[in-house]
């Protein structure tokens, strides 16, 4: 699915993001409820306002797994199996979701990464993510 080229370009870009992940996470998922609210209701049980601790603790948190991910590209159904678990059967988040969120994570990485975004690059997290998502939809039921 991703050229040898496109894995090392993904990694590249996770790991320029990891300092900044704090921020690229919260703005995403801020992005996300904005865009979709009905995704708010998996948050209930935190403070998801602009710049809150809750948004950016757990905005670190989904970019730190990408990251993760993205250098165990080869192994991503291994290395997701406990996220996977986790959103099936603990939080039970319908897939459609991780799909709206992939939407807002690229129009987040559009806007910090600019010209840097370049459509090689879009196209490359695009496959990325969706590959994502599917391995952490493996389990729903």
């Amino acid at each position: 699915m991703l050229s040898k080229t496109e894995k090392e370009l993904i990694v590249h870009i996770w790991e320029k993001m990891l300092p900044v992940a704090e921020d690229i996470g919260s703005e995403a998922l801020l992005r996300m409820f904005t865009t979709f609210p009905k995704t708010k209701t998996y948050f209930n049980h935190l403070d998801i306002s602009p710049g809150s601790q809750h948004l950016r603790c757990h905005g670190k948190k989904i970019i730190q797994a990408l990251a993760e991910g993205a250098r165990n590209i080869s192994t991503l159904t291994t290395t997701l199996a406990h996220l996977s678990r986790f959103h099936a059967y603990q939080l039970r988040i319908h897939p459609t979701n991780f799909k709206l969120f992939n939407h807002c994570i690229l129009v987040t990485l559009a806007c910090k990464m600019g010209d840097n975004f370049t459509p090689v690059a879009h196209a490359a997290i695009d496959k990325f993510l969706s590959a994502f998502s599917a391995v952490l939809a493996e389990k729903f039921r």
